[in-house]
């Protein structure tokens, strides 16, 4: 499906707050190959039936209709979406799609040594990579059992074939990488790496844990007092950046917690069971897959529904979203 381009006034998403709604994160499956404690019970998941799980086709096509209403930037997710079968192919259709000028990915890294010379030729842009330390014993146990090593031959076959600027998401967690900020502003220094500190968000099951475990972003300035603060080429950029003198990479530090970026939110989230959400920490869910099957002109429900994006997340309340992360997407 190659989308047809629209005029310019049909062509923008705008919300009831004058957000132009621009970037859509697509969960291709809630399946992974990790069980990161903040993310994923130690025993697994129920995962989905097969029938609840959108296929390629459907997931193709309400892009395209988000595509042809504005959307010009995807970022593919999952769980972890180099397990879904079929993921270069999607990439693939994607990226043929006119008005999409960027395709990106966020991934664990430990089939992306495998991977990244097919999707960079398929058309994916660049990559950020989950990794939250740098110890191979740490990061054994934090995850339930991947490997490090896997994780660093992708960064390095990433960097190989061209996926970049490559960006490590590294959440902050109290008591267990908190001694490590340092030895991750240091990959910045000589390696065009972006490094991006996200506090760690109280979602889903996992919510007490990640209570009982918060540190700050802010924590990473007062560590590394030499950074300084650069402006962001992307004001609809979650990140403040920083940077050291003379590095090639820069520090980003993303506050969901300590310091709100609503104003400026231009995302929107499908879930792998078709599920449009307009906020990440809302349970308000539009079922596009069933509206879709039935046949619904999804672009209209689209239109009527982007009004509906909160102003704001409240997570002062202690009121947190159920799904977790693997079921939304990274």
């Amino acid at each position: 499906m190659i989308c047809e381009k629209n005029d310019i006034e049909k062509s923008l998403l705008l919300d009831d707050y004058g957000r132009r709604i621009n970037y859509l994160r697509i969960s291709v499956t809630d399946l992974c190959n990790l069980r990161c404690m903040y993310c994923m019970p130690q025993e697994g998941i129920q995962k989905l039936a097969h029938n609840d799980i959108m296929t390629l086709e459907e997931l193709e096509d309400i892009a395209g209709a988000l595509v042809e209403l504005g959307i010009d930037k995807i970022r593919i997710t999952g769980g972890e979406p180099l397990v879904r079968k079929g993921i270069v192919s999607l990439v693939k259709k994607l990226s043929q799609y006119d008005g999409l000028r960027d395709i990106a990915m966020t991934t664990n890294g430990l089939l992306l040594s495998q991977y990244a010379k097919e999707l960079k030729a398929a058309g994916l842009k660049r990559v950020n990579i989950s990794l939250d330390t740098l110890n191979p014993e740490k990061y054994e146990k934090i995850t339930r059992g991947g490997s490090l090593e896997s994780v660093l031959e992708g960064i390095k076959e990433a960097q190989r074939v061209g996926l970049g600027p490559i960006k490590l998401n590294t959440v902050l967690i109290g008591g267990f990488n908190d001694d490590e900020i340092e030895k991750f502003v240091e990959l910045t220094v000589d390696n065009k790496i972006d490094v991006r500190f996200i506090e760690l968000m109280p979602i889903g099951q996992a919510s007490d844990w990640s209570l009982e475990k918060f540190i700050p972003s802010n924590s990473v300035v007062r560590k590394i007092p030499g950074l300084e603060r650069i402006e962001s080429e992307d004001i609809s950029s979650p990140a403040e950046y920083y940077r050291l003198p003379g590095a090639l990479g820069k520090v980003g530090l993303i506050n969901p917690i300590t310091c709100k970026f609503c104003e400026n939110c231009n995302r929107i989230r499908l879930t792998s069971d078709g599920k449009l959400k307009l906020c990440l920490h809302s349970d308000r869910e539009i079922d596009l897959a069933e509206s879709q099957r039935r046949g619904d002109d999804i672009k209209s429900i689209i239109l009527k529904e982007i009004k509906n994006k909160p102003k704001e997340h409240n997570l002062e309340d202690g009121e947190y979203i159920k799904r977790d992360m693997f079921k939304i997407g990274g």
